[in-house]
């Protein structure tokens, strides 16, 4: 698949970024995905959620560095330097999946080692399901990998996400969540100035930051039906029938997500667990982490 070239950064993006970082854009027909890869080798195919990019990963670039791996990480379509929908309708979780299935077999990847987090979990993982055979391990972090458990209460983000007008003008006009993403860390200065503008500046203008209101109406309300809810079963089955090695790196501050951590480990029984005291955004404070439970995938699904 061609790569077609990248939208230029600012210099004080740039600065941020591991050195020898090449970034491109793939077409995949109806929309263009940005992807930022370093190193060569065995794939490794990292997937941030809502409302990062790939900027996520910086830091587990470096936690890797001399390791020989080709690092693959694109933003998700409406993120980052990804293509905007023309639609927030089409924020789907099956449509999010078939994009990124699109980029996976365009960018040729197999025997991938897949990393997900947030929203990348079940996206990467639901891709993966119509691909069998193509990771040969996977490392969760902070995500889910099933339907919730019936009768289950939203969290208060979610809640939010779904009160009419309030949460538009919260979400569209004043830049939420991305400009409070330290209050879900362990840490809240591991996303402060650069850091935190990088964040928020594929998301600036209005007519760019649909997404994370429309991510956030992905996850599951309760009711039944709700559209998520079928992919999510087919995520449960593709990761309690995967027969390579998985390691779990969990932050456990994570007030949106750090109380799943449980129910997780009782899917993933045979998964390595790491876990930690960092918050949502574990890449920010864990990196080596991340890089050694990678390592540890790799290592073991070679002889697997």
């Amino acid at each position: 698949m061609e790569h077609l070239p990248a939208p230029p950064l600012p210099p004080w993006i740039e600065r941020q970024l591991f050195p020898s970082t090449r970034r491109y854009l793939v077409d995949l027909g109806d929309y263009r995905m940005h992807v930022a890869e370093v190193g060569d080798g065995p794939a490794v195919l990292l997937l941030h959620g809502n409302p990062t990019w790939s900027f996520l990963y910086r830091k587990v670039a470096a936690a890797l560095r001399g390791d020989t791996f080709r690092l693959v990480m694109p933003d998700l379509v409406g993120l980052g330097f990804s293509d905007r929908p023309h639609s927030a309708s089409e924020h789907t979780l099956e449509a999010h999946a078939g994009w990124l299935g699109a980029l996976i077999d365009g960018l040729g990847l197999r025997d991938i080692v897949f990393v997900g987090h947030d929203w990348g979990g079940p996206i990467g993982l639901r891709a993966l399901a119509d691909r069998p055979g193509v990771a040969r391990g996977l490392v969760i972090l902070n995500t889910v990998v099933s339907p919730p458990r019936e009768g289950f209460r939203p969290t208060r983000f979610h809640r939010f996400a779904r009160v009419p007008l309030l949460s538009d003008v919260a979400f569209r006009l004043l830049g939420f969540p991305q400009n409070a993403l330290h209050r879900v860390q362990g840490d809240p200065t591991s996303i402060r100035g650069a850091v935190a503008r990088a964040y928020r500046y594929p998301l600036r203008r209005i007519r760019d930051n649909a997404a994370p209101l429309a991510l956030a109406r992905m996850v599951p309300d309760g009711r039944a039906g709700h559209p998520s809810l079928a992919d999510l079963e087919r995520v449960q089955t593709f990761v309690t029938s995967f027969a390579g090695p998985v390691a779990v790196v969990w932050g456990e501050r994570d007030p949106v997500l750090g109380r799943l951590r449980k129910r997780i480990e009782a899917l993933l029984p045979k998964a390595m667990v790491m876990r930690t005291d960092a918050g949502h955004f574990l890449q920010e404070e864990v990196p080596e982490e991340i890089a050694c439970a990678i390592r540890h995938v790799a290592s073991v699904a070679v002889y697997h």
